[in-house]
């Protein structure tokens, strides 16, 4: 039997506008204290559930939405680069700098690829606890879809479950907005989506509002794709299980520093592919 050791969430007073964010924070804590995982399934649900919760709580915190020039972060925590990404600071644990951006998210601004790993980061936090987490995510660096390679994050072709992070294709964005080319979206379970920029609404909602932002004369419609991402439910439960030595140096990945905003996991990929080709 598998098991693991959770670690509460610590809560500031951000005053009564972020009440729901703490009820929130309060329901992860009394799920993740102490608990036997009987199967991978168990680990996958409490996962995902997780991150539907990550979601839900950022949906109600009061980061904001931008683009890759005009994002933000807590100084304390993050070094703003000249990127857009945010690289954590030296001295600061990993759990801390995560936790930071949805208890004092009126610091933080990003777009909706940059969301969606925070999320991923987050859900695993509150799953395997902060000193865990905290050995194997030593080296954040927020930008986008790049993420550690501990997180294993992929892109597939499969039916959607709640938890998973679908993508909503705007082909005819205007190139005015072109952060409006499409939407990455948590899949809640009840029918809806959080989409970062936009909110929890229903599929057809996100499609109306991403065909607004259309280009004058455009006549093909913004679609939900049929790839879902997510990250690796069997990696990050072996790595759940075993203490992994503080001198170990991981591979670092390479990032694709492509600033455009709003893109798909797939297409980032696609253009790590076109780097690593050459």
């Amino acid at each position: 039997m598998d098991h693991f050791s959770g670690t509460s969430i610590q809560q500031t007073d951000t005053g009564p506008s972020d009440s729901v964010v703490k009820m929130l924070i309060q329901r992860i804590n009394e799920d993740q204290t102490e608990h036997e995982y009987r199967s991978i399934n168990e680990f996958e649900s409490i996962l995902r559930n997780n991150i539907i919760l990550s979601a839900r709580a950022m949906y109600q915190s009061r980061i904001n939405f931008a683009v890759f020039a005009k994002s933000r972060c807590n100084p304390m925590y993050w070094q703003l680069m000249g990127t857009g990404g945010f690289l954590l600071r030296q001295g600061v644990k990993p759990s801390d700098a995560i936790k930071d951006i949805f208890i004092n998210s009126p610091y933080y601004a990003f777009e909706c690829a940059t969301a969606m790993v925070i999320i991923f980061y987050n859900a695993v936090l509150n799953l395997i606890g902060e000193n865990l987490f905290n050995q194997i995510f030593q080296n954040i660096y927020l930008y986008g879809w790049h993420a550690d390679p501990d997180l294993g994050i992929s892109a597939q072709y499969a039916p959607i479950i709640p938890g998973d992070v679908v993508y909503f294709n705007n082909p005819d964005f205007s190139f005015l907005t072109p952060e409006w080319r499409g939407e990455n979206a948590v899949v809640l379970g009840d029918g809806t989506f959080f989409g970062h920029g936009l909110g929890i609404m229903p599929a057809e909602q996100i499609i109306f509002n991403l065909n607004r932002m259309r280009r004058p004369g455009a006549f093909r419609s913004a679609y939900l794709t049929n790839s879902v991402t997510r990250p690796n439910i069997n990696q990050l439960a072996k790595l759940s299980n075993w203490q992994r030595d503080s001198s170990f140096n991981k591979q670092k990945s390479i990032v694709i520093h492509h600033n455009e905003s709003s893109i798909s996991f797939d297409y980032y990929k696609y253009l790590l592919s076109l780097f690593t080709n050459i």
